[in-house]
Order: C-alpha cells, then structure tokens, then sequence
C-alpha cells in the first residue's frame, strides 16, 4: 500500500493530477491559484492555455458521463447528475444532446465545445464542413455563428419567394411549471422521440391544436 503524497507540514498533498502542467510555478487549491511574484509571462501564457484546454474538455466529459448514465441506469440518474454536478437540467441536457451529436472521431480537439454546439444541428457532413471551415480560418464561436447564420439564410432567401420570407409566424413564449415528476415523464418520452424537450411539448401542442380544429368542423 503506497503512502499518499504530503507536502513539507506533514499534511496531505493537495495538487490534482489533472492540473499537473501547473507543476511548482502555481499552488493550486479547491477554490483559487496562488501565484509567485515572479511568475515569467510565458509561464503564465501556458497555464492559461491549459486551463482554457481544460474547461473545454470537462464539458466534454460531463456530457459523455451524462450519456452513459442516462444510457446504462436511465432517465431517473438524472436527478443524481443535478445534485452531483451543481448544475441545472437544461444545462445538463444541452450538453449532453451536443454529446450525442458528435461521436468521438468527429470532435476536433482544436475547437472548442461551443464551436461544435454553434452546428449541432446541421446534418454531420455539414457539421464536418463547418468545423473544418473554422478549425482552417481559426474563426471564433462568434464567427462561426455569424457565417453559418449567413449562409443559412442566403440559402433560404434561394428556396423561398421573397414575399414568403417576409412574412414572420407569431411567436409567442410559454412558460409552464412542472413537478420533478411530470419533468421527468416529459423528458422521458421527448427521449424516446430522439427530440429535445421543448420541441416535444411544441409538437404536442401542435396535435392538441389540430384534433381542436377537427372537433370544431366535425
């Protein structure tokens, strides 16, 4: 049985393997980094591009274990996962539908989590487009957004009269109080649809509609 690592106190090490590239330019702790006066700017630059290499990957990571357990134990683990993680249901589902979105081989490690959310609703060949297309011009999330945004509506000015995109549908937000329970049940059956949730009660909503419509001209 090895013995743990301490410091020169005597008391238990405190250092993270993750945070590692760190080494003894910075003491790390569960809530800060303690930096030396004479910390060279290089050194600084470096710790910096790790962490931000590292805050991208952790979103990765919550979003696979999320997968798995949701896959392997259920939709009830998703309550674990709230209390486990400290984070909201909606934060917890958008990155785990991104997850879904992209199998491991088409994640490009030069981008970011976001990069991939910005086109994970595309088709994956114009997935791999688009992030080849930003990977290649180093373009930021932003940049990504504007130009995918753009070529999206060009396209649609292309397929529609320009009278018909004119025209804007009513939008009209909805917002709904559920029990854990009926959240759950939601979740559950957007799931077994392969949709997002709020698509799902949309969707639903749309049905309601058109029987209402089919009972009035009956």
């Amino acid at each position: 049985m090895s013995a743990r690592p301490v410091d020169n106190s005597g008391e238990p090490a405190q250092r993270d393997a993750v945070l590692s590239f760190v080494g003894t330019q910075a003491k790390v702790q569960k809530s800060g980094m303690i930096f030396p006066e004479n910390l060279s700017e290089r050194a600084w630059e470096q710790i910096g591009s790790s962490l931000r290499e590292l805050v991208n990957s952790s979103v990765w990571w919550l979003a696979d274990w999320v997968n798995y357990g949701e896959s392997t134990y259920g939709w009830r683990r998703y309550k674990e996962a709230i209390e486990r993680t400290g984070l909201d249901y909606q934060t917890l589902r958008n990155y785990a539908w991104v997850g879904r979105r992209f199998e491991h081989h088409r994640r490009r490690d030069g981008l970011s989590f976001a990069h991939h959310a910005e086109v994970a609703r595309l088709s994956p060949p114009e997935q791999d487009y688009w992030l080849r297309k930003a990977e290649q011009q180093k373009w930021s999330r932003n940049e990504l957004r504007r130009t995918v945004r753009a070529s999206l509506a060009a396209q649609s000015g292309e397929e529609e009269p320009r009278e018909v995109a004119r025209r804007q549908p009513q939008v009209t937000t909805l917002t709904i109080e559920l029990s854990a329970d009926q959240l759950e049940y939601i979740s559950r059956a957007a799931a077994a649809q392969g949709v997002p949730v709020d698509k799902w009660v949309t969707q639903m909503l749309d049905i309601a509609d058109r029987h209402g419509a089919e009972r009035r001209t009956a």
